[in-house]
């Protein structure tokens, strides 16, 4: 039987975090919120994530232009065949991201989608690096030169971007519009990246500030935390979901045990 859940710092090595069958997950740029002086000022960045499909080569991301009549699964088959970023950070971190992603042998024109969870400017702010990427910032996807085209996502319907990837509505922070990516069957479990529906490890007397919809918020944080083995803040370090098991009493009768 599945019990109380608590979260845990993770530790490993940085960047990498995590590896599919499929898919590569790699905390580019860790997000951050530090308080400035005596006010309320806050100095900021979001975290930024790459989604590297194995196997990919810089060469093999050249992709063709969808068109309007090839349809929405056709263009979201061409937009992931190549790196996917999830959020970009602030204008602010430029030349940080820009770094990071040579590090990991991608560059701008490489990136075949980004996507924003939610449009903060420490969030999206660097979209313009890449023109030539297909974009789901919140709920809005869009192809290069701004063809808009509809998907259906919303909270019981994700969005199938491939085999252990999807991206999910998870309202609150930001509003109706959040979206968080799911990234099954790696090293280490489910890792979601989730944008602000977690600030940081130990964030459960702060976020209800910074949300536009506590209940709503209250609700995505439930859904993530029910699934994932790692979650990816939006300001913070990368941190881990431990499940306890709460033994029925059958369980305890086969291991001897008294049952009041």
């Amino acid at each position: 039987m599945n019990g109380p859940v608590r979260t845990e710092p993770l530790h490993g090595e940085i960047p990498l975090l995590a590896t599919s069958g499929s898919y590569s997950v790699v905390v580019l740029l860790r997000g951050y919120a530090e308080p400035q002086g005596a006010g309320d000022a806050v100095r900021a960045d979001g975290t930024v994530t790459l989604v590297l499909p194995r196997g990919w080569a810089s060469d093999s991301s050249r992709r063709l232009a969808p068109s309007a009549d090839s349809g929405f699964k056709t263009a979201l088959k061409e937009a992931v065949r190549g790196p996917i970023l999830v959020d970009t950070g602030g204008p602010w971190a430029r030349g940080a991201l820009l770094e990071a992603l040579a590090t990991q042998g991608v560059a701008p024109e490489d990136v075949t989608l980004v996507v924003g969870t939610h449009g903060h400017s420490d969030h999206i702010g660097n979209l313009g690096l890449f023109p030539e990427a297909a974009l789901l910032v919140s709920h809005d996807f869009c192809l290069p030169e701004g063809l808009y085209l509809p998907h259906g996502l919303c909270e019981t319907q994700p969005l199938i971007l491939g085999s252990g990837l999807q991206v999910w509505a998870t309202p609150g922070h930001g509003g109706q519009r959040d979206v968080s990516v799911v990234v099954e069957g790696t090293s280490l479990g489910t890792v979601v990246v989730a944008g602000d529906v977690f600030e940081r490890l130990g964030d459960e007397d702060s976020w209800q500030a910074l949300s536009e919809d506590p209940v709503a918020q209250q609700r995505s944080r439930e859904r993530i935390l029910s699934v994932a083995d790692v979650v990816v803040p939006g300001h913070g370090a990368p941190f881990r979901v431990v499940r306890e098991t709460v033994k029925s009493s059958e369980d305890l009768i086969c291991e001897g045990k008294e049952v009041a």
